[in-house]
């Protein structure tokens, strides 16, 4: 199979007409676009430009210093769950200067990603407060940079993760491990939309 054929992945199904958005967050350089472009069963679309001198000084690239490219908008991806439903996934850009695009992104999604790099947890604490300012349920994966060998709980503590909120570990550079993160994310909104279903009355006998 040759690489133009390789890439032409799956067109949408006609019968599709049950689109959930998904949004992935996270610091400069953590693997947003990375992850979305595992997963996706379609060539994503990107929004990378490269990083050039102009961004000397207002772009930290001290923790990933062999990056040369950065997302000025979003990524796009999508996954067809079955012949109706389909997840659209938006990668959202890392930098402080495109923060102001977030609030968009999060209108009408079903729920978001959290992607941290562990050597650099205080880049994901703008993601978490924006999440929770918006009331948008979350999980966090903990992307494999290697590194110090931080438990769990010593990431959920310097996060202030709420209990309910579960952390995973992932590598976004693989399908299988992308796809893992996006079914703990849903199995933890199937959770909560449990949780708020009112339980019926008893009847009297």
């Amino acid at each position: 199979m040759d690489s133009a054929t390789s890439d032409a992945r799956a067109p949408l199904a006609r019968t599709a007409d049950n689109g959930l958005k998904i949004v992935i967050v996270g610091g400069f350089g953590v693997g947003k676009t990375t992850m979305v472009r595992s997963v996706s069963d379609i060539r994503p679309l990107n929004t990378e430009e490269t990083m050039t001198l102009a961004g000397r000084g207002i772009d930290d690239r001290s923790a990933v210093p062999g990056k040369t490219a950065t997302t000025v908008a979003f990524d796009f991806g999508r996954i067809s769950l079955d012949e109706r439903t389909v997840l659209y996934l938006f990668g959202a850009p890392g930098q402080e200067r495109f923060w102001f695009l977030w609030d968009r992104l999060f209108s009408g999604s079903l729920g978001a990603i959290v992607l941290v790099d562990h050597r650099r947890l205080a880049d994901s604490w703008y993601s978490i407060d924006r999440l929770e300012h918006h009331g948008t349920p979350f999980i966090v994966a903990r992307n494999d940079f290697g590194g110090p060998p931080y438990t769990r709980a010593e990431v959920r503590e310097a996060l202030d993760l709420d209990p309910h909120v579960p952390l995973v570990d992932c590598d976004a550079r693989s399908r299988e491990s992308s796809k893992g993160v996006l079914i703990a994310l849903v199995e933890h909104l199937q959770r909560l939309a449990a949780a708020t279903v009112p339980t019926p009355p008893e009847t009297a006998t």
